[in-house]
């Protein structure tokens, strides 16, 4: 099938990879954009994966105040460098993970936080294992590793507070 530029396009809006990335994905699988797609997914999660051992020196704090001012979120995500903590990818991100603090309430970032022999579901309760508020067929971790696959960085979710009225 051919490659044309109008599916190297669409690609590249879905996955944010490179012209030539994109161009050798749609090669590889015959012109469809799923396979492609999720190739690029794949190789990017790899990547990402050999990146997560890096510091994380960089980034931002966000807060967000729901409607009404009776809860309110704040979270710091770090990342590796200043430039990518100005980015919209990343700057988008830590906003979404904002809004998810005020709405669903986790107490821990991750899994590793909870205390021995605490009963909960950590879906409950982990900021990073909880379905991701705006679209929950994903988790909030796939939301951090699909930036961190963007930006080319290591990103980490350091802190996260959540403020209501009356508790």
């Amino acid at each position: 099938m051919q490659v044309t530029t109008d599916s190297i396009r669409v690609l590249r809006q879905r996955t944010s990879a490179g012209i030539m990335d994109c161009k050798r994905a749609l090669e590889e699988a015959n012109g469809d954009l799923e396979k492609a797609e999720e190739a690029l997914r794949a190789k990017g999660m790899v990547k990402a994966a050999a990146k997560s051992d890096r510091a994380t020196t960089e980034g931002v704090i966000e807060a967000y105040i729901h409607a009404g001012n009776r809860i309110g979120a704040i979270v710091e995500v770090n990342c590796e460098t200043d430039f990518v903590a100005r980015t919209s990818e990343f700057r988008d991100m830590v906003h979404d993970l904002a809004m998810q603090v005020a709405a669903m309430a986790p107490e821990f970032v991750d899994e590793g936080e909870m205390p021995k022999g605490d009963i909960r579901r950590p879906e409950e309760v982990c900021l990073l294992q909880q379905p991701f508020i705006k679209d929950p067929s994903r988790s909030v971790s796939d939301l951090v590793l699909n930036v961190r696959t963007q930006v080319g960085e290591n990103v980490r979710v350091r802190r996260i507070a959540r403020f209501s009225l009356g508790e």
